[in-house]
């Protein structure tokens, strides 16, 4: 494939993740979001199209059969998340460098397809304590929800050594920074 580099930001779900690709994105030029599909339903002021493309479970589960994802990965029990191939394609047709904000698993798996074409950047929490109280300060998910997270992020965080670089993220502006010097370098 011809165009712009792939960089993959995953972490745990409340580990910074969203907020640390935001300010890259308007730290670094020629960097363009890819949106990842989901079956879930829109958190708080979510867009389609923006935030996810919301699709219904029976559509994603057609995008599957049809080989329409670059990665795809049944997160939770019945809930889908993945990367359509043909925003991945759109984008770097265009020059720009692809930002996948994803999960650890898909992240690991664009890496494989891609290689050198791509940096996979792992964001590291300090601590399963301070994401519980992250996740709980969200006030998005009941506690059935963040305790399937936190379950979940401590099986993730065994994955960081397979990932190109890991920032730590237990002091914002610090993070943001080694953010944007790995992302400048690689680029």
């Amino acid at each position: 494939m011809d165009g712009g580099k792939l960089l993959i930001i995953s972490a745990p779900s409340g580990s910074g993740k969203s907020t640390l690709v935001k300010y890259l994105m308007t730290k670094v030029h020629k960097l363009a979001f890819s949106v990842s599909a989901t079956n879930r339903p829109p958190r708080g002021e979510e867009k389609d199209g923006v935030d996810y493309h919301f699709l219904t479970t029976a559509d994603f589960q057609k995008k599957i059969a049809e080989k329409a994802f670059v990665e795809w990965e049944e997160v939770y029990e019945g809930r889908y998340y993945g990367t359509l191939m043909s925003e991945v394609e759109h984008i770097r047709s265009l020059g720009f460098t692809v930002v996948f904000d994803v999960d650890v698993i898909g992240g690991l798996n664009i890496k494989k397809m891609y290689g050198d074409e791509a940096l996979s950047v792992f964001i590291q929490p300090p601590s399963i304590a301070v994401l519980k109280s992250r996740l709980e300060n969200r006030k998005t998910d009941s506690p059935q929800d963040i305790e399937n997270r936190l379950g979940k992020a401590q099986a993730e965080m065994t994955y960081a050594p397979q990932f190109d670089i890991t920032i730590l993220n237990d002091n914002l502006n610090e993070a943001q920074e080694k953010l944007v010097a790995a992302v400048k370098q690689f680029l």
